[in-house]
């Protein structure tokens, strides 16, 4: 595989490149807790040398740095607009109004309107729903983006982290509907995050889903740090201990999966990176890879892991270190279920 190999977005027809740039680490005013934002000038620069490179699919969100990331991408694509499968997002609160969150028909059509404003453009070539919203039925969230598409406003729109019952009632709603069905869903997955196995990726591939696999490096967990030497934890662990916490069983198991999977890659003789990378694309299901490079260096490593291949014996190597359809936390599905997250609805 290498970033000339295009691929169709699901059922679109549309060819994107294997590997997708995401903008999450992108603007100033970014609270990510993977490290530092980067700043507007070196955001530019990472997203020309991207696109030069061979990427043509650009992943963003109206919440990344409260709308920053978005302007810097519409800085960026001045002139080179009509080469990139442009996607945004939309769900998250954008004020300190909770009204201005969510995927009602009321916030979607004010929300439509501040992503093309910021990122300098007429259209937007996939929009999605950044997560479910509970408090909203469904029907009304896709006969709103149905409308949009109507407008022009949207090409395509899609969904990221739907359970496979949400996905399934999306597409029966907009059938029964006679509406346009949702083309795209976004998910978490790598070598350490494989629960979409089980049924999301599957049920992709059965409605011509396209699918964007967000976090090939599991949150930095395969991303070299996560190797034990003489019983040290990862230096990661003390700075960022809420989502690097190995306390418990199920992140201890994780913990040391890491470690088989970095030893596995130095006796290969390749990059935990390019390992992590190769795998996520190997997956028929997906159609694109997003990499959320904070440099330009970290960028070039993730361009370098486009041309790797995986052979069947390396595949069942990690196979075996970690069993398909494995989630060793929660909260590593992307969004956890109501159900599960809050006691009082499953207690009477």
């Amino acid at each position: 595989m290498s970033l000339s190999e295009l691929r169709v977005f699901g059922r679109s027809g549309t060819p994107i490149s294997p590997l997708t740039l995401g903008t999450m680490n992108f603007g100033e005013g970014n609270g990510s807790s993977q490290g530092a934002p980067t700043g507007a000038d070196e955001s530019i620069r990472i997203i020309h040398e991207a696109l030069d490179a061979g990427i043509t699919a650009i992943d963003t969100a109206d919440v990344y740095s409260q709308g920053e990331s978005e302007q810097v991408v519409g800085r960026a694509l001045r002139g080179r607009r009509d080469d990139v499968f442009l996607a945004t997002k939309f769900h998250g609160q954008m004020s300190p109004n909770p009204a201005h969150s969510g995927n009602s028909r009321r916030w979607i059509t004010q929300a439509v309107e501040g992503s093309l404003r910021r990122l300098q453009t007429d259209r937007i070539d996939l929009y999605q729903a950044h997560r479910p919203d509970y408090n909203t039925d469904v029907l009304e969230t896709i006969t709103t983006l149905n409308d949009l598409i109507r407008q022009g406003k949207i090409l395509y729109y899609g969904t990221s982290v739907f359970t496979p019952a949400q996905l399934v009632e999306a597409q029966w709603l907009a059938t029964t509907n006679h509406l346009i069905p949702p083309l795209g869903n976004q998910v978490p997955y790598s070598m350490l995050v494989r629960g979409n196995e089980r049924d999301v990726l599957p049920i992709a591939q059965q409605y011509g889903l396209g699918v964007l696999a967000y976090g090939p490096l599991a949150g930095g967990w395969l991303s070299g740090s996560f190797v034990l030497e003489s019983g040290k934890p990862p230096t990661r662990v003390h700075t960022l201990p809420g989502r690097y916490d190995i306390s418990g069983p199920s992140s201890e198991r994780k913990l040391l999966a890491a470690d088989s999977l970095a030893r596995l890659a130095d006796k290969l003789e390749m990059s935990l990176v390019d390992l992590a990378v190769g795998f996520a694309l190997t997956h028929p299901a997906i159609s694109s890879v997003i990499i959320g490079p904070r440099s330009e260096e970290h960028l070039r490593a993730y361009l370098r892991a486009a041309d790797v291949q995986l052979g069947e014996t390396v595949l069942d190597a990690i196979d075996d270190l970690v069993p398909p359809g494995t989630n060793f936390v929660e909260r590593d599905a992307g969004a956890i279920v109501p159900s599960i997250e809050f006691a009082e609805l499953r207690r009477r």
